[in-house]
C-alpha cells in the first residue's frame, strides 16, 4: 500500500506541475503543496509523464455498472471541479467547447444551439438541443468509464469515481458518430479521425490517468508512446475547472 500511495503521488505532482495548480484528488483532503523544482517543471511532457504510468494488464470488467459504480450521467452533486454551479455537466462542456452559444430564455445553463469546432473530425458541427438533433454532439469521456475501471477505478472511492465521471479534464464535446465509433476503445484501438488532435488527445488521457492512479496497457502505452513521439513537447493540458480551451493545431 505505502508503494501505491508513493507512486500515486509522483502521478499526482507531475500532473499538477504541467498545470501550474496544486495535486489534488477530488473527494481527498487538500495539501499545501510546495513550489515545484525547475527540473521537474521542464520536464513535464506528457511523453514524461506517460513514462510514469504503471503498465499493467486489464483486470477484469467484472462489477462494472455506468450508473452504479460511477453515479449518474451529468450530475452537480460531485466534488468534480466546476460541481454544484447549478448547471448540469453536460451543458458545462458545451458551453465550455461550443461556439456561438445560445440558452434557453431565463436559463443561464441550459445550451439550446451552437456550434462545435470537433477535436475528432476537424469539421464544424452545428447543434440543436431536441430529441431528433442532440445527439449530434455528444460528450465523450476521453478515458471511458469502462477503461477506467479496468486500469485502477475499481480501487478508487465512490466519490472519486463520480468525479472522474464528470471531470471537465475527462470531458470533450464531440461528434456523435465519432464518439459512438469510439466506444469503451482505449488508445490502442482508437484514435481520433482528425490527426493534428491526436497528440492533444492522447496527452489528455494520460492527465486524467496520471490524476486518478490509473494504468494503461502494455498495447496501450505502446500506442500513446507512437503519437507522442511525432510531438515529444506536447504537454499535459490545463486542469482547470472553467475556461479550459481544447487546443487543437491550426
Amino acid at each position: 500500500m505505502k508503494n501505491r500511495l508513493t507512486t500515486a503521488g509522483v502521478l499526482l505532482a507531475l500532473a499538477a506541475t504541467a498545470c501550474g495548480c496544486a495535486a489534488h484528488l477530488p473527494g481527498a483532503s487538500a495539501r499545501p503543496q510546495s513550489a515545484p523544482s525547475t527540473t521537474a517543471r521542464t520536464a513535464a511532457t506528457a511523453l514524461d509523464a506517460l513514462k510514469t504510468l504503471p503498465v499493467k494488464g486489464r483486470a477484469p470488467k467484472t462489477g462494472y455498472d455506468r450508473t452504479g459504480k460511477f453515479g449518474p450521467a451529468w450530475s452537480d452533486t460531485t466534488t468534480a471541479p466546476g460541481a454544484q454551479n447549478l448547471c448540469d455537466t453536460r451543458d458545462d462542456v458545451l458551453i465550455r467547447d461550443l461556439r456561438d452559444v445560445r440558452f434557453r430564455a431565463g436559463s443561464r445553463c441550459i445550451v439550446i444551439s451552437g456550434t462545435l469546432p470537433d477535436p475528432y473530425t476537424g469539421q464544424d458541427i452545428a447543434f440543436t438541443r431536441g430529441p431528433r438533433t442532440s445527439l449530434a454532439v455528444q460528450i465523450d469521456h476521453v478515458v471511458a468509464l469502462s477503461d477506467a475501471w479496468q486500469t485502477g477505478a475499481q480501487t478508487l472511492t465512490q466519490a472519486q469515481r463520480e468525479a472522474l465521471a464528470n471531470d471537465p479534464l475527462e470531458l470533450v464535446a464531440a461528434s456523435g458518430p465519432a464518439n459512438t465509433q469510439k466506444s469503451d476503445a482505449d488508445a490502442a484501438s482508437w484514435l481520433p479521425a482528425n490527426k493534428t488532435f491526436r497528440c492533444s488527445y492522447v496527452a489528455r488521457q494520460i492527465a486524467v490517468k496520471a490524476k486518478y492512479r490509473l494504468w494503461v496497457t502494455p498495447a496501450e502505452h505502446t500506442a500513446m508512446a507512437r503519437v507522442l513521439n511525432t510531438c515529444p513537447a506536447q504537454q499535459l493540458p490545463r486542469d482547470d475547472s472553467q475556461g479550459v480551451a481544447l487546443k487543437t493545431p491550426k
